[in-house]
C-alpha cells in the first residue's frame, strides 16, 4: 500500500537511490513466530519427506536490484534472496528470535558490549577457491564502515576492527551496544563477500560468496541465475541444481506467472495476492499474519515535524484523530493487514498500551478549529503518495478523512524514489510510508535517535526530536538484561505515541506461494539445529529448498 522503505538494508547514501527503487532501510525484518495462516499440511512449506536432489526453481520476486555488493548495492527483498543465494551471513536468528552464529564459529563480547570477537568457522572456502578468513573478514567490515552507502550508519558506534588470529577480528565501539550481533545476521552488513569481489570495480555485478548457489549469470529486469556449489561448506546442502530469480514488479502479474506456470514460487504482500491464493489447495502458501519475533512493519503516515504545519503537535493530534484504522484495513487492506495503532502487536514482549489518539472526528474538528484561531488559516498540507492504484487509492481515502475534519489536503504524485529522497533531505510535508519491521528494536536506532533528526540526509526523517527517545534509546542498547530492554522500547512507543511523528494505519503481511512440487522453503535451521525464521518478509532462505 505505502511507500516500501525496506526493512533490512542498513543505507545512509539515500541520495544514490535509483529510479524507481525503494531499497533505503532499517535493518531487520520481524521474522514469523508463530500462528501464521498456511494451507494445511503438506501446503504449508515444510516437509519431513526424504528430500531429493536436483531440479530447477523458478522464483518470481517484486522488484529488481542496482547489483550484489552488500557494502554498495541498495538490498531489499530482492537483493536479501540474491545475497542468500550466492553469500552467507555471519549471524542467523532463530526462531526464538535469538542470534547464531553462521559462518562464525563464536561471537562473543567484552563484559560491557563495546568489543565484539567474531571468530569464523575453518575450513570454509568463497567460490573462487580463496579461504574466508581473518584478513578476508576484516576487508569486508573496513568496506562497509568506510562505503558512502553504508558507512553513516554502520560506523555509528564503532571505533575500529582489528584482526586478533587467523580467523578472528575484534571490533571496539564506541559505546556499549549489546544488540550487535543482531546487525550481523539480518542486515546487509553480515553478508560477506570475496575479497575479489570487494577489489573489483565492477565486483557488485560479479558476486563471490560462500553461499550454496555459485553465480551463473545477471540480465537486469529479466533474471539472475545461480547454481550449486558443489563445495559447499554446509555438508549435503543445496538440494537445488540451479536457482533463477525472475523480477515481475506488478502484482498481478507476478501471480498470473505462477498460475501459468511461468514461475514456480512468488512472494507478495499485495492484499489482493493474499486473498487469490491463501485456502486455495491448488498452492502451498505460508505468510507471516501471526505474531511476530520483535516488530511487524507498519504501514503509516510519516510528518516532517521539524517544518510547518507539522511542528505543530495540535495538528499532528487532530489528524491521528481523523483516522479510523480499522476502516482503513478493511477498505484499503481487504481485511488482510490488520489495525496498528503503534510498533508492536498484542502478544509480543514490547506491547503496552499508550497514549496515542483514538478514532475522534469530533475531537479531531475541535482540534483543527484551535489550529485554525492560533495561526490565522486553515491547516493546508500536501501528501506525497505514488501513482500505483492501491497506494491512490489510500491517499484518497486518507485525504477525505482530514479535509472532513477542516483540513486542506493535495495529493503530490511521485516517483517512489522522489519521496525517498525528499524524506531523507526534509523537502516534504506528509507522505504515506512503511517501515520499522525488526527482529529486535535497536534495529531502528538510527531512524529515532536525536542524533540523526537534521541535515541535508536525516536518517531519522520524521525529525522528531525527544531527548525521552534517545535516553530510551541508550538504554536499550547498553544492556542485555531482558526486562530492562522491553522497558525502554515500551517507552519509545509511548513517547512516538505523545509526539504523533508517524499516524499509524496497519501492519504489513507478506506471503510467500509455491507450486506444491516446491518442498521445505519455510523450514530452515540453524548450525545448532534450532529452527530458523523461515522468511522476513518475502525473503527466505534457498539452502534447504527441494522439489518433488
Amino acid at each position: 500500500m505505502t511507500q516500501s522503505f525496506d526493512r533490512r538494508s542498513f543505507l545512509a547514501g539515500g541520495l544514490a537511490l535509483g529510479a524507481g527503487a525503494a531499497t533505503y532501510g532499517a535493518l531487520g525484518d520481524a521474522g514469523v513466530a508463530g500462528a501464521n495462516q498456511t494451507n494445511g499440511r503438506g501446503l504449508n512449506g515444510i516437509s519431513t519427506k526424504r528430500p531429493v536432489r536436483g531440479g530447477s526453481l523458478t522464483f518470481g520476486i517484486d522488484t529488481e536490484e542496482s547489483g550484489f555488493d552488500p557494502s554498495t548495492a541498495r538490498w531489499d527483498e530482492g537483493g536479501f534472496l540474491y545475497g542468500r543465494t550466492v553469500m552467507d551471513p555471519i549471524a542467523i536468528v532463530n526462531a526464538s528470535g535469538g542470534v547464531e552464529p553462521y559462518l562464525a564459529q563464536s561471537i562473543t563480547s567484552n563484559e560491557d558490549f563495546t568489543a565484539f570477537t567474531i571468530t569464523l568457522r575453518p575450513g570454509i572456502l568463497f567460490h573462487d577457491g580463496t579461504p574466508l578468513d581473518a584478513n578476508a573478514l576484516h576487508l569486508n567490515i573496513e568496506k562497509q564502515a568506510t562505503s558512502l552507502l553504508t558507512g553513516p550508519a554502520f560506523a555509528t558506534n564503532i571505533s575500529g576492527a582489528s584482526v586478533t588470529g587467523p580467523m578472528s577480528v575484534t571490533i571496539t565501539m564506541k559505546s556499549s551496544w549489546a544488540p550487535f550481533p543482531y546487525y550481523l545476521a539480518q542486515a546487509q552488513t553480515g553478508y560477506l563477500a570475496a575479497p575479489a569481489m570487494l577489489n573489483n570495480p565492477n565486483g557488485t555485478s560479479h558476486p563471490i560468496g560462500t553461499g550454496p548457489f555459485v553465480f551463473q549469470d545477471w540480465i537486469p529486469n529479466s533474471h539472475m541465475t545461480a547454481t550449486r556449489n558443489p563445495h559447499y561448506w554446509r555438508k549435503g546442502y543445496p538440494y537445488l541444481d540451479s536457482i533463477t530469480y525472475k523480477p515481475i514488479i506488478n502484482d498481478s502479474s507476478r501471480a498470473d506467472a505462477l498460475e501459468t506456470g511461468e514461475v514456480d514460487m512468488i512472494h507478495s504482500n499485495s492484499p489482493n495476492n493474499l486473498l487469490q491464493f491463501r485456502g486455495n489447495k491448488k498452492w502451498a502458501y505460508y505468510d507471516n499474519s501471526g505474531q511476530v519475533v520483535g516488530q511487524p512493519t507498519v504501514q503509516c503516515i510519516m510528518l516532517n515535524t521539524a517544518a510547518a504545519p507539522f511542528n505543530n503537535k495540535t495538528l499532528r493530534t487532530a489528524m491521528a484523530k481523523c483516522i479510523n484504522q480499522t476502516q482503513f484495513s478493511k477498505v484499503i487492506d481487504k481485511g488482510i493487514d490488520a489495525p496498528m495503532h503503534g510498533l508492536f502487536i498484542a502478544g509480543s514482549e514490547f506491547y503496552s498500551s499508550t497514549a496515542y489518539p483514538t478514532y475522534d472526528p469530533a475531537g479531531a474538528a475541535n482540534l483543527v478549529k484551535q489550529v485554525r484561531q492560533q495561526t490565522g488559516q486553515q491547516p493546508t498540507f500536501s501528501l506525497n503518495s505514488t501513482s500505483a492504484p492501491a497506494t491512490l487509492q489510500a491517499a484518497q481515502f486518507l485525504q477525505q478523512a482530514f479535509q472532513t475534519a477542516g483540513m486542506k489536503v493535495n495529493i503530490n504524485i511521485l516517483a517512489q524514489s522522489t519521496i525517498i529522497n525528499d524524506a531523507l533531505a526534509g523537502t516534504y510535508q506528509a507522505t504515506l510510508w512503511r517501515q520499522f519491521g525488526a527482529v529486535d528494536p535497536d534495529l531502528n536506532y538510527v531512524w529515532w535517535t536525536t542524533q540523526l533528526a537534521s541535515g541535508s540526509l536525516a536518517l531519522n526523517m520524521a525529525r522528531n526530536v525527544d531527548p525521552r527517545i534517545q535516553a530510551a534509546l541508550v538504554a536499550g542498547r547498553t544492556t542485555n538484561e531482558k526486562a530492562s530492554r522491553i522497558k525502554s522500547y515500551q517507552q519509545i512507543n509511548e513517547y512516538l505515541a505523545q509526539d504523533v511523528p508517524y499516524l499509524w494505519l496497519a501492519r504489513d503481511t507478506w506471503a510467500v506461494v509455491a507450486n506444491p512440487k516446491v518442498q521445505n522453503f519455510a523450514n530452515p535451521t540453524t548450525l545448532q539445529n534450532s529452527k530458523a525464521i523461515a522468511f522476513d518478509e518475502g525473503v527466505l532462505w534457498p539452502t534447504q529448498i527441494w522439489m518433488s
